[in-house]
């Protein structure tokens, strides 16, 4: 199912929606980001990518889990009571296949058949993605690469194509179709139209020509990457600021805490990263990461050898090239996995 909305017409829907908290892209200083739809803001969809994901819609950075009193006289101090939170409908709108796909890798770890986190399983159910494809990926972008692509439909309920002053709809899902249920407006687009969308994903899939070789990391056996000497060369420059891991939208290593002040207490929820040095130190003193080179080799293999052996289904990464973006020593996870590949 396509619709066709004129970029003006689509953006004045969006703000008439209603039973959804809506996200769009917006520019803030020199960044674009996620924030909740406002009639002060305005959706800007000429961006190449957010620099953070949308991931904290569903894993936010901080989050109150639990409240306690540690008042003697009150009934119920000591008491763990989960903090009210927010289920609501909600919709992403403008995220990037990378990121959408980055929610499904996400998923094997907070929605196991063991194991589920109620919120982040609740706010997923909840959540409505709309992507836009990419016309023009940029040489940091790696997508197809590991599994997605440009305008890869996985993780999506709805694929925006961006083909001049309109977008073309395609709705992928029945939660898709319920929110484009919501927008007024639209009409059935031309043959032409969609010949010129499936032509823009064409031009743009050709523009991501790398191989990240993963096949060739799963032939070499896990202690033989382990002891490799690559990981001195690798993490080398590294200066263990964690930006990698904190733009990662695949990223979903946390740290929990409680804080108290005066008779309250909350027990909090924070995502915390592999490369910085406590995130592994034990309560004795003992640290197994304490070393650089431990942490970055930590950081690579999870992601390169420990999930895909684990799931078998690709690897922890969706491609979106932000840590290569933002790392300030130029550390590369492409070329990390061509020295893995080597071995």
């Amino acid at each position: 199912m396509y619709k066709l909305f004129k970029k003006e017409d689509w953006i004045k829907a969006l703000y008439d929606i209603s039973g959804y908290k809506v996200f769009v892209p917006v520019k803030e200083n020199y960044y674009h980001i996620f924030a909740p739809l406002r009639e002060d803001i305005t959706p800007d969809f000429s961006f190449f990518n957010t620099r953070l994901s949308p991931k904290s819609v569903l894993f936010p950075e901080s989050e109150r889990m639990f409240e306690f009193s540690m008042n003697k006289d009150d009934p119920d101090a000591f008491i763990l009571k989960e903090v009210e939170k927010d289920f609501s409908k909600q919709a992403v709108v403008g995220i990037r296949p990378c990121d959408a796909h980055a929610f499904l890798i996400v998923k094997r770890n907070f929605d196991t058949p063991e194991y589920k986190d109620p919120w982040w399983v609740r706010r997923y159910e909840n959540t409505t993605f709309i992507g836009l494809g990419c016309n023009k990926p940029r040489r940091t972008c790696f997508c197809k690469a590991v599994g997605g692509g440009p305008f890869s439909e996985k993780g999506l309920d709805i694929l925006m194509y961006d083909i001049g002053d309109s977008f073309l709809i395609k709705v992928i899902t029945d939660k898709g179709r319920e929110f484009l249920g919501k927008i007024d407006g639209g009409i059935d687009p031309k043959k032409e139209d969609i010949e010129r969308a499936e032509k823009i994903k064409e031009d743009a899939e050709r523009k991501i020509e790398i191989d990240v070789e993963i096949g060739e990391i799963l032939k070499k056996g896990i202690l033989q990457l382990f002891d490799s000497d690559i990981w001195d060369e690798i993490s080398f420059p590294c200066i263990n600021c964690g930006i990698c891991t904190y733009l990662c939208p695949t990223c979903w290593c946390f740290d929990i805490q409680d804080e108290t002040y005066r008779d309250k207490g909350y027990r909090i929820r924070n995502w915390d990263s592999c490369m910085f040095p406590i995130f592994t130190l034990h309560a004795s003193g003992h640290n197994p990461r304490a070393e650089k080179f431990r942490r970055v080799r930590q950081r690579f293999m999870h992601k390169l050898r420990y999930y895909p052996e684990k799931y078998k289904d690709g690897v922890q990464c969706s491609g979106c090239g932000r840590c290569i973006r933002a790392c300030p020593t130029n550390v590369d996870i492409r070329e990390v996995a061509k020295k893995m590949a080597k071995i």
